[in-house]
Parts: structure tokens; sequence; C-alpha cells
């Protein structure tokens, strides 16, 4: 439990702390990489370089010291953070590494303004967040060992299939090594997959891209121009090769309520929709599956759905592709924008959404579903990295 002392400290020293915590954390990533650079393989060094980053543990931060009087209001953010530390098998003995460096990067760019006393009571308030997600962890850890099929921390797993859905997407199905169970994950939920790079490993999450109960768990990847992992996997690694894996985790899953319920993505987004739509359809519901795609080179699983579309009445499709080639027919030409969702989601805007794709898509469209008088409890998205909010007001 913090102290009162401390709290107050924490509270007198936020207005220092906050206008300078992007210098802060500038500094405190190169300094933790500097002093501990085994850390430096459970991090996107693309997202650093982005700044996407820094500029979510900054937000952490200011977060955190700001209502340390009434933690449940971080509740969902916590559970993200849970469930992507654990996804990547951060450990309690990382803590004390990201304490002594966060602490260090405070004191470097407040200089005289931290005192001893400050210091102090932020390194409390520290550790007692680091408690916090510690325990909340360790239940989720041992739930991932205890079910059928589970484990803890990483698995070997063998690549058995290797399959192109689009000239950029490709498929890859995995099982386990050692021939056992797989633990069932929840539509939506991704995997961790642990990639050796010229002898460094790497940890990259990816949806899963099928629905749960197959005995396998396949994951559909983009080939992204200079992306480090995704090359590997793409143009290394073959049919018979040995991965390692964590278990699935994440927060990005299909609810079990009656109302209709929108598949919204665009590029690769599609992936999580397609362990979606099965149990989507199987429960009753109305889908509609709506996609956005450069063109039909870029479009993956097209027949796939075509096909259940054949077979549902209760699933509409709707393709839009920004630059279709000659002969390509897709519904709607162009981007997706207000006025065409308007005419592809239902009247009664009570609705869930499931939103998916790069990164300008998603703020087009959620501004558009907001505008179209969609509860925003109900629009769900994922972002793989550092968290960000899709609404410039919140």
């Amino acid at each position: 439990m913090l102290s009162q002392q401390s709290k107050d400290l924490v509270n007198a020293s936020l207005p220092a702390v906050g206008p300078k915590v992007n210098e802060i954390t500038a500094v405190f990533y190169p300094l933790m990489f500097e002093r501990y650079p085994e850390v430096k393989a459970y991090f996107n060094q693309a997202h650093q370089a982005e700044g996407t980053q820094p500029r979510a543990l900054a937000n952490a931060v200011v977060a955190y010291a700001t209502n340390l009087d009434r933690l449940e209001v971080l509740g969902d953010a916590v559970s993200l953070i849970v469930q992507k530390h654990v996804s990547l098998n951060i450990l309690p003995e990382h803590y004390p590494i990201v304490g002594e460096c966060l602490l260090a990067a405070i004191k470097e760019v407040l200089g005289d303004v931290a005192t001893d006393e400050i210091i102090a009571a932020w390194a409390e308030a520290y550790q007692q967040l680091a408690d916090l997600l510690i325990g909340a962890e360790e239940q989720v850890y041992q739930q991932n060992e205890q079910c059928k099929g589970g484990w803890r921390g990483e698995r070997e797993f063998v690549l058995r299939r290797k399959q192109v859905e689009s000239d950029v997407i490709t498929s890859f199905y995995f099982e386990p090594a050692d021939g056992g169970d797989i633990c069932e994950y929840l539509p939506g939920q991704f995997i961790t997959i642990i990639v050796d790079v010229d002898g460094q490993p790497m940890r990259r999450n990816y949806s899963l891209s099928d629905q749960p109960g197959n005995g396998y768990y396949r994951i559909s990847v983009k080939r992204e121009p200079g992306g480090v992992v995704s090359n590997v996997l793409h143009d290394k690694l073959s049919e018979g090769d040995v991965v390692k894996l964590t278990p699935p985790a994440g927060s990005f899953t299909l609810n079990n309520e009656a109302r209709p319920v929108v598949l919204l993505t665009g590029g690769v987004g599609i992936t999580p929709a397609m362990s979606m739509i099965n149990p989507a359809l199987a429960s009753g519901r109305e889908v509609h599956f709506i996609h956005a795609a450069i063109n039909g080179k870029h479009h993956a699983f097209k027949q796939y759905i075509d096909e259940l579309a054949g077979q549902h009445d209760t699933l509409k499709v709707s393709y839009c592709y920004a630059k279709p080639e000659a002969g390509e027919q897709p519904h709607f030409e162009g981007m997706i924008n207000r006025d065409l969702l308007n005419t592809l989601i239902p009247v009664d805007r009570n609705i869930d959404v499931y939103l998916l794709g790069p990164k300008g898509f998603m703020k087009a469209t959620y501004a558009a579903l907001t505008e179209l008088q969609v509860p925003v409890e109900n629009i769900k998205y994922e972002f793989f990295g550092p968290l960000e909010n899709l609404d410039s007001a919140a």
C-alpha cells in the first residue's frame, strides 16, 4: 500500500513530471538498453523509432500518477498491459530493471527538482504498480499452465504448412513439437512468436486467423517493407522448422451478445475477423463482413468468405478496393467513408463492431462510426504495438 506521504509527494511533483514525461521516456529507453541489453529483445525497435512506444509509456506514467486514489478507473488499461506482458513472457525480475532506469531518467531530466524524497516517493509508487501487475500476470500464467494443452512461457512448435493467401499475406500453421494438445483460444486473440534473427531472439504478436478447435494455431502475416520478423517468416521459415510460441492472449475477443456484429477490416487487419466469423455465424448472429484492400492481389481469404456467404443468409459481405485492377469487380471502389458505412451497417445502431487495420483506416472509420451514432462502448479495436487511442477527444 502506498503511504500517504509518498502519495502526497507524487501528486505534488506531478506538475513538474507531467510536462517533462516525454523527455523522461526518451532518456529511459536508451538508458535501459545500454545498462541491460538483454531486455532489448522484448521491444519492437520499429515502435521505438516511430516514437509510439515512448509515447505510450509517457501516457501510462501520467495516467497512473494522476489516479493513485482511484486505480479502479485504470482497470481496462491494466488488463491490456497484463495481456501484452504475459504474451511476451515478462517476469517479476524484469520489473526492478524498469524501475531503476525510469527513476534514473526522472532524476536526469528534472535535475535538482527531483529530490531524494521525491525519487523515493516515485519508487514506492512504481513498486505498488509493479506488485499489482506481477500479481495479475501470475494469475494469467497459472491459467495458461492449468488449461488442457496449456503451458507457461515459451513452447516449441513445428511449422506444418505454409499457405500463400495474397501477394503480400501468407498463412503459417503451427503444431506442438511434442505432439501434445494445445490450449484453446478465444476468437480474436493472438499469439507471440519468437524467432531467431542473426542470433538474437525477436518477439512479435500475430492474430490467430482461424476458428478455435482445429488442433493447430494459424497466423497470417503480411510482408512488411523492412519488417525484420515478417520477412524472416516469408523468406526463411520453411515447413518442418521449429519456432517458439507463448500461449494465446488478448482481450480483443468476440463477445456472446445476440445483436448484429460488424467485422470491419482493412488489409491484414482481416486476420482476427477470420477467427471470429465462424463462431459468430454458428451463434445465429447477423454478421456484416466489410473489408477494404488495395486491390484483388492484396485481398486475402476472398474465396473462403465468398463460400461462407453462399452458405449463410445471415452473412452480408462487402469489399471495397482503393485501386482495383482491370477486370476486378469489388462491391465498392475508393475509400470506406461515413456515407458508405451508413449504407452498410444496420439502421439500428445497437451493434457490435470489431475494427482492425492500418492506423489511418482505423482512425477514419472509428470517427465515421461515432458520427453514425454507434455506441462507443460497442466499438472494439486493437493495436499491435503500443496502445493508442482512436478517439482524439478522449
